[in-house]
This record gives C-alpha cells, sequence and structure tokens, in this order.
C-alpha cells in the first residue's frame, strides 16, 4: 500500500512540475555589428545552438609578406598550437580537447583566421586559448625549427594538387607583388624564418584595427567584453600593404602525364565592386563545376561549345577569384596533351561568344538561381555562415543580410554581364599550365 502511495505521489509531482513549466520562447536574432574605438570589430549571431564557434580574423594573409620574410604565414598558421606567454603547447593541446572542442588556422593571401569550436558550457575555456594563440605566441626558437618537416610535408601534399600549383602560378605570373605571393613557403626558405621574424610580422600585422572577433552561438555582449578587454591589444592600423599591381604572364610547368592543367584570365574586379556580381554570375553562365556529387559539367555553355571541337574526355569550369583591390577571372579547363591547343581556344572562344552579345535569358536565369542557392547553402552550416560574416564586416566594417545578396544577384542584368566578358577579352591575359605542354599553346597564341 505504502509504495503504491509513493508511486502516486511521484506522479502527481511530474504532472504538476509539466504544467508549471510553461515553453520558452526564444525570438529569431539578427546579426549584430560592434566596431569599437580602436578599430576592432565584433559581430555575433545567436542561434542558441548547443555548440558554439568564434573566430579571430585578421587581416595578415601572405600577401603582407616581404621579401625577407616569404613563407612566414605558412609556418604562423602551422604554429598556432605552440606555446604561448600564458599556455604551454601542451595545456593548449588537452585543455581543448577535455572539453570536446577544436582549434583551427586557416589562411588565405588576405586573411588568417583562428577558430574554435566547443560546447555552449565551456566558451570560456577555449576563450582563453584563442586569446593566447592570436596575442600572445611566444615562438621558442627550438619549436619554430622543429616545423620545417611540418612545413616540407604540407608542401608535399600541395605539390600532389595539380590545380593548387596552376592556381598558385597563375597568381605569381599575374601580379608584380602581394598577390604574387604564394601560400606556401618558398623552398629556398625552409629553415630560414626566425623565430624574431615571425614575432615582428605577429607585432606589425595583428593589430585591433586589423582584427574581426565572430562569434556563433554566443551573447553578443559577451563577445563584446571579450573584445574589450583581451583584444584591445596594439593600437594603428599597422604595416600599409602595398597595392596589388596586375601584369599578366605566364608559367609553364612541364611534367610527365598525358593530362594538361591550364587556366587563362585576365583581372577582373575587386570583392566590393559592383562588377564582382556580375564576373560570378559569368561564372555560373560558363559552367562553375558539376552541380551533382561524382557528376559532370556536360550541361555548361563552356563544355558545350568544347565538345565540338573534340570527342575525348575533358574537364572545364569557370574560375574566379576576389579580393580587396584586384581579381582574376579565367577559365580552368583540363584534357590530354593532343587537344590541348583546341580545347583551351574553344574555352575562351565561348567567353567572347558572350562578349558579342549571345547570352540567353535562360542561361542568365540559370546562372542567377545557382549563384543564390550556392550563397544560401553555404551559410546554412557555421563553418560557412562564419567565414560570410567575417569577410563581411573585416573588409567593410557591417554584414549585409541574405536577403540583400538575393537582391543584388538579382539586380544584375545582361548588359552587365556581357560588358565582363567584354573586359575579360580585352585585358591582358595571364596563362598557368602544368603537364605535357607539347600542344598547348601560349598566352600569345590564344
Amino acid at each position: 500500500m505504502s509504495q503504491r502511495r509513493l508511486y502516486a505521489a511521484q506522479a502527481a509531482r511530474k504532472v504538476d512540475a509539466a504544467a508549471a513549466v510553461e515553453p520558452v520562447k526564444l525570438l529569431p536574432q539578427e546579426v549584430q555589428v560592434t566596431k569599437l574605438p580602436s578599430g576592432l570589430v565584433i559581430a555575433s549571431l545567436e542561434n542558441y545552438s548547443p555548440a558554439s564557434r568564434i573566430g579571430v580574423l585578421v587581416r595578415a594573409g601572405s600577401r603582407y609578406e616581404t621579401m625577407d620574410n616569404l613563407g612566414v604565414t605558412h609556418l604562423l598558421r602551422l604554429a598556432a598550437s605552440l606555446t604561448t606567454k600564458g599556455a604551454s603547447a601542451f595545456r593548449i593541446c588537452r585543455g581543448v580537447e577535455a572539453v570536446g572542442g577544436s582549434l583551427s588556422v586557416s589562411s588565405s593571401r588576405e586573411t588568417m583566421a583562428y577558430t574554435v569550436d566547443c560546447l555552449r558550457d565551456h566558451i570560456d575555456t577555449v576563450m582563453e586559448y584563442l586569446i593566447n594563440v592570436t596575442t600572445a605566441p611566444e615562438f621558442r626558437p627550438w619549436e619554430v625549427s622543429d616545423l620545417t618537416a611540418r612545413v616540407k610535408l604540407d608542401k608535399e601534399l600541395a605539390k600532389q594538387s595539380l590545380q593548387i600549383g596552376v592556381i598558385e602560378n597563375l597568381h605569381a605570373a599575374a601580379y608584380k607583388n602581394a598577390l604574387s605571393n604564394s601560400l606556401y613557403c618558398p623552398d629556398y626558405m625552409l629553415g630560414q624564418i626566425t623565430a624574431d621574424q615571425m614575432h615582428t610580422f605577429v607585432q606589425n600585422n595583428f593589430t585591433s584595427a586589423r582584427m574581426a572577433l565572430v562569434g556563433l552561438g554566443v551573447d553578443h555582449a559577451v563577445l563584446k567584453q571579450v573584445g574589450e578587454q583581451f583584444l584591445n591589444i596594439r593600437s594603428g592600423t599597422g604595416t600599409v600593404g602595398s597595392k596589388a599591381v596586375y601584369r599578366g604572364g605566364e608559367q609553364r610547368h612541364h611534367s610527365g602525364g598525358g593530362l594538361v592543367h591550364a587556366v587563362v584570365a585576365s583581372e577582373s574586379a575587386s570583392a566590393t565592386s559592383a562588377e564582382a556580381t556580375a564576373f560570378s554570375i559569368l561564372q555560373h553562365v560558363l559552367g562553375a563545376g558539376p552541380r551533382v556529387k561524382r557528376g559532370s559539367n556536360t550541361t555548361s555553355t563552356l563544355s558545350q561549345a568544347i565538345s565540338k571541337v573534340t570527342a575525348q574526355p575533358f574537364d572545364a569550369s569557370a574560375f574566379s577569384a576576389n579580393y580587396t583591390d584586384s581579381g582574376l577571372f579565367g577559365v580552368y579547363t583540363i584534357c590530354q596533351a593532343n587537344a590541348a591547343k583546341d580545347v583551351i581556344k574553344a574555352a575562351v572562344g565561348q567567353v567572347n561568344d558572350i562578349a558579342q552579345g549571345n547570352l540567353a535569358a535562360a542561361d542568365l536565369s540559370r546562372a542567377k538561381n545557382q549563384l543564390t542557392a550556392e550563397y544560401l547553402m553555404s551559410i546554412e552550416n557555421s563553418e560557412g555562415l562564419m567565414e560570410a560574416i567575417g569577410s563581411q564586416v573585416l573588409a567593410e566594417g557591417t554584414y549585409h543580410s541574405p536577403e540583400a545578396v538575393t537582391q543584388k544577384i538579382n539586380a544584375v542584368s545582361s548588359a552587365d554581364v556581357v560588358n565582363v566578358a567584354k573586359k575579360f577579352m580585352s585585358g591582358k591575359k595571364t596563362m598557368a599550365s602544368s603537364g605535357h605542354l607539347v600542344n598547348t599553346p601560349f598566352v600569345d597564341e590564344i
């Protein structure tokens, strides 16, 4: 009898508790952006996720290297988990792993991004290590020396991708300075970059005015407090990088095998210019790659044009890269060595066809839909959303909503796309190629 009364009492308490709890209404939040007097930009989106993602982005990519320290950003990327003034390498590794988090670093020609992922309950713990890594690196000489083997391995892995090599060579040929710097340490600089050079680069470039603190799944007030307390480290704009100077040119890398990788490009537009969107739409008009996993790109206008001149298998897509003061647009082809001349000329000829005004309304509509879908799907995951918010607030100090971005895409007219195609055709060309180049034309023959 007593057991029945106990069970009944417990059941009554459960019912009462369920009735007492009211559903919590979580109101949707917008991206919040704050710019501190020091120049530090703080942006956050409270999405109520149980997992948080926080990143520090710095305008300190390879374009800011000098002839004396080429490759220093490659070492910085690998040195993120080394000893700092506030924590040892072991403590950083053990501390992040203990809470189920992760610390990663990526870099581009313009930006370095330090990112931590963790459960919301452990934000304070991982933030401590993120602040240490970005503001207080120690660069002990013996630890820096040990990085040489990792740099070599990183370069070897990159060399296994012909596409990476071709794109690196394209930038080296296209620019006189800044953007010509590689993402990887040159062979002749292996083991030559010192701890003092790494300290100097950080002191000159890791300033508050060149940083953005971005968070997903974190309260903006908390993130702002962290920025004000820990990232107001060095005032000033830091070293002013030189403006990229486009020159055009050619780099050819002869190797074995029966394939040829080649890209022909010319200067396009900076990332924030009105033309940048038109170039992105032109890229999708021509074909930006397969839309189906492990599928082919045979339905693109670029592939259809090339299939008319060769029956051999090939791959072709449009290439586009935009930076703060310049950009590159072109066509990337992979084909058999004996068909390289016909394939490359047919690819460039298809861009010329659009430059002559031969742009179907259906192709323009398809390209806009693809670009819009690509953008919207990219920001559905935390990595893509972090990149979108970070790149915008770091470059412009503000964030453009998805609605604003899609409206900008839809506003591009057929004439805008034809005009950027004309700009590609009339611009000075740059070409990079790799493979068995016996039948590959030189840039002045295209």
